[in-house]
């Protein structure tokens, strides 16, 4: 049973890391500056990618939107893996093997980012975007893979909370910080996909933007509470017992 809950909680915090890549990537400092990038990175014009797309572009757009997110990844990823090495360390030389207290840390900065994502406090440091900037990207899908790195290594008001929450997330638990890290990344690239065909629907999203970030805050402050507490063992041992009984009253 501690095993079928151990399997549980992490599944649980895995749809939670991939829910906080497609947050960052549907934020208000992200999509709407989405059919920019497309064009940028492939040469192609805002108005031309939005109209009726031939083979040939459709072609373009993928490969150019798989480099660029490679670059992305890349970034994303070693910085997990890196928090995930630094918990690790604390936890063996400095806390003896217990990850209480950076599981802790972890809950509070998750909510406090939490109430910044749904624009409850201001904090003024991150707001101000430090993302790598081209007057002229370079060319071929070297340098699309240049822009994905410059994107990611920035610092917007978005990214940067959610993403630094899914650090200290990995970081809090050493032992599965990479795939964290992997399903954030995950959940930006699915929605990157799949907008690249249908630009028009980013309109539409980018007009319930609000609702949308003001529901993911909502999700990561209720998720660093959990952590603060240690509930999520209680709350995978109660979705246990949920299923079991509804699985044996339907046999019964």
């Amino acid at each position: 049973m501690v095993g079928i809950e151990s399997d549980t909680a992490l599944l649980v915090g895995l749809f939670l890391a991939m829910g906080a890549g497609a947050l960052s990537f549907l934020s208000p400092c992200v999509l709407p500056i989405f059919p920019a990038y497309l064009s940028y990175i492939t040469g192609i014009s805002v108005k031309k990618l939005q109209g009726n797309k031939n083979s040939k572009i459709r072609r373009q757009l993928v490969s150019h939107s798989l480099f660029f997110l490679l670059g992305v990844s890349l970034v994303f990823i070693s910085l997990g893996a890196g928090a995930s090495l630094l918990g690790q360390w604390v936890q063996t030389l400095l806390l003896g093997g217990s990850g209480l207290l950076i599981q802790r840390i972890a809950g509070v900065f998750i909510i406090v980012m939490g109430m910044f994502v749904g624009g409850w406090i201001t904090i003024p440091a991150l707001m101000k975007e430090k993302r790598l900037r081209y007057t002229k990207k370079p060319v071929g899908y070297l340098g699309t893979f240049f822009v994905g790195l410059g994107f990611a290594a920035g610092w917007t008001p978005c990214i940067g909370p959610i993403f630094g929450s899914i650090l200290l997330l990995a970081a809090s638990n050493p032992a599965h910080g990479m795939i964290y890290t992997v399903m954030y990344v995950i959940g930006f690239s699915l929605p990157f996909i799949s907008l690249t065909f249908f630009l028009g629907s980013t309109r539409w999203i980018v007009r319930h933007s609000q609702i949308i970030m003001t529901i993911g805050a909502v999700i990561m402050i209720l998720m660093g509470l959990v952590l603060f507490f240690g509930l999520l063992p209680r709350i995978t041992g109660f979705l246990l017992e949920l299923v079991k009984n509804t699985w044996l009253s339907e046999l019964g």
